[in-house]
């Protein structure tokens, strides 16, 4: 039997998505089991999905969380693990010349929910977190407690558009009201910026004159039940590789990218058949306690701050 790789998945809705990952998983499609669901929500019925299925479920409700934080600024603190400078330094979610004030009344309540998130994700081993329809953007601080090794990423994001263009929470919707004749969806890893990280694999579909935007988002929904699973069986596999690349521009300026590369299957087998001869086929299956990244590459490339 093949070794089973452990997905925790975040949702904020009825999580369709959810459902094409946990049908994969029991065709066996993809070499992985749902190890829990979360939610920003309590009220979402994909926690019920998965709660049928008798899988864990949580819930850190953001919202009260905003609330709470409105109502008792001056009493809410930062996690005692959260480096706010470092954190200021490396996020992209904001402009650098934000007002501190406004960048505290961004993060704060954000940290405050992640670090509860956190403290439920150390809980359940993982190998790898996939967002379906989680309408949170992440910060460095949950990024970094995840992604132990930097070059090791393992946060999988599905968008509702082909990235880089219409990035942000209404994908099909712009895309429609832009009036491209082609549209799609994107599986990236997460990265510091909001829709910004490397892109592992995406599927498109024409627009045709006449289509409704309910007509798109509908298109576009069934090539995502296709894309995830196969982007995770990608990630099971051990075939995913995020390298640096450095690309020549016009007047000898150079712009570097961070890009997933694919190990070939055949390539893969001499890797893992080289792993057991060498008594290191655990590295390949379970590497530590589970939380601290299962899919390590030897050849992963530079990666500096994400």
């Amino acid at each position: 039997m093949r070794h089973q790789i452990k997905v925790g998945v975040l949702i904020s809705g009825g999580g369709s998505n959810l459902r094409a990952i946990f049908e994969a998983c029991q065709t066996r499609k993809i070499d992985a089991r749902v190890a829990f669901v979360g939610s920003d929500n309590p009220e979402v019925s994909g926690l019920e999905r998965a709660r049928k299925r008798r899988v864990p479920t949580f819930v850190v409700d953001y919202k009260a969380i905003q609330v709470q934080y409105s109502q008792h600024r001056q009493q809410m603190t930062l996690p005692a693990d959260c480096n706010w400078k470092r954190l200021l330094k490396f996020q992209r979610l904001r402009p650098a010349d934000t007002p501190h004030e406004a960048l505290e009344a961004f993060f704060i309540p954000r940290l405050m929910a992640e670090a509860r998130l956190l403290a439920y994700l150390r809980q359940q081993p993982f190998d790898l977190l996939v967002l379906a329809g989680f309408m949170r953007t992440l910060t460095p601080y949950i990024i970094d407690g995840i992604n132990l090794d930097p070059h090791q990423p393992r946060i999988m994001n599905i968008h509702p558009a082909l990235l880089p263009a219409f990035p942000g929470v209404d994908g099909y919707g712009d895309t429609f009201r832009y009036g491209c004749r082609v549209g799609g969806c994107t599986v990236h890893f997460v990265d510091y910026g909001e829709d910004t990280g490397p892109i592992i694999g995406q599927r498109a579909f024409r627009i045709d004159p006449g289509d409704s935007l309910e007509t798109v988002r509908q298109r576009g929904l069934a090539l995502e039940w296709e894309l995830y699973p196969e982007c995770i069986q990608l990630f099971a596999e051990n075939r995913l590789r995020v390298i640096r690349k450095e690309y020549p521009l016009r007047g000898g300026r150079m712009v570097s990218r961070r890009v997933v590369e694919f190990v070939p299957r055949v390539y893969q087998k001499v890797i893992e058949r080289g792993a057991v001869a060498c008594g290191r086929s655990d590295r390949l299956e379970h590497q530590g306690d589970g939380h601290k990244g299962t899919h390590g590459a030897a050849d992963i490339g530079k990666n500096d701050h994400q």
